[in-house]
């Protein structure tokens, strides 16, 4: 049995900008919502799911922000010709009759997130769960039972991620990508990081010690220009 759960902001967004433009004969433009359909078509045909659903942002601010104010503050707002195939997106959906969810204060990927953890314990054994996205971030809950369709480069070029495949990509475990991202940051969500590690070195210290708690623990055995990275970190 397989659940698909698809993020539709992040696969409506790569449809826009790998899709070139299309219009109707009337003038309107679909060419997001002509990759959008495509790619979900070929989750339809190549992974044949008993269950699927789809999560949506919303327009209001996400907790996210309430923690960290510059949480995605370099982003440029989304260009007027993406936001006005939402609502054709939706119809596309309810013509397949496929659940949608969103929530205020939550982004697409966070209820993704809920309904995997949720999904483990459902009374359906066996139960594989794909998620399609075109964010990196959501491969923190490939496990087992759970692997991550992405696109890569193109709509037509997408790879299924198991716990294998990211461990050959990344060097490290699934679980160990949070620790990752709270070292190297990530500049797509102005994230920070720690000052002076890069993704290198990053790699190299989840790939030594596993996880932040470790390294901490650890600290005394890193070159001192880390140690003293460290603990500023721990005064702050």
């Amino acid at each position: 049995m397989r659940l698909v759960l698809i993020d539709g902001n992040a696969l409506l967004h790569r449809a826009y900008h790998a899709t070139p433009p299309l219009t109707t004969s009337k003038g309107e433009l679909v060419n997001a919502v002509y990759g959008f359909s495509s790619m979900l078509l070929k989750v339809l045909q190549e992974l044949h799911p008993e269950y699927l659903a789809v999560a949506w942002d919303t327009k209001a601010p996400t907790f996210r922000h309430g923690q960290f104010e510059k949480y995605k503050a370099t982003r440029r707002a989304m260009d007027e010709s993406l936001s006005s195939q939402f609502e054709r997106a939706y119809e596309v959906l309810r013509a397949f009759n496929i659940p949608e969810f969103k929530l205020a204060g939550f982004e697409a990927d966070d209820l993704v997130g809920a309904l995997t953890v949720q999904s483990a314990k459902c009374k359906v054994q066996n139960l594989e769960v794909v998620i399609m996205t075109g964010d990196r971030d959501i491969m923190q809950l490939i496990s087992k039972n759970v692997k991550v369709f992405m696109s890569k480069k193109t709509l037509s070029d997408i790879g299924l991620y198991g716990e294998e495949e990211f461990a050959a990509r990344f060097g490290f475990a699934p679980k160990n990508l949070v620790d990752y991202k709270g070292l190297a940051g990530d500049q797509s969500d102005n994230i920070p990081g720690v000052p002076g590690i890069g993704e290198t070195t990053a790699t190299k210290l989840i790939q030594k010690y596993g996880d932040m708690e470790n390294i901490y623990k650890h600290l005394k055995e890193l070159p001192e220009r880390l140690q003293k990275l460290g603990t500023l970190i721990l005064k702050k």
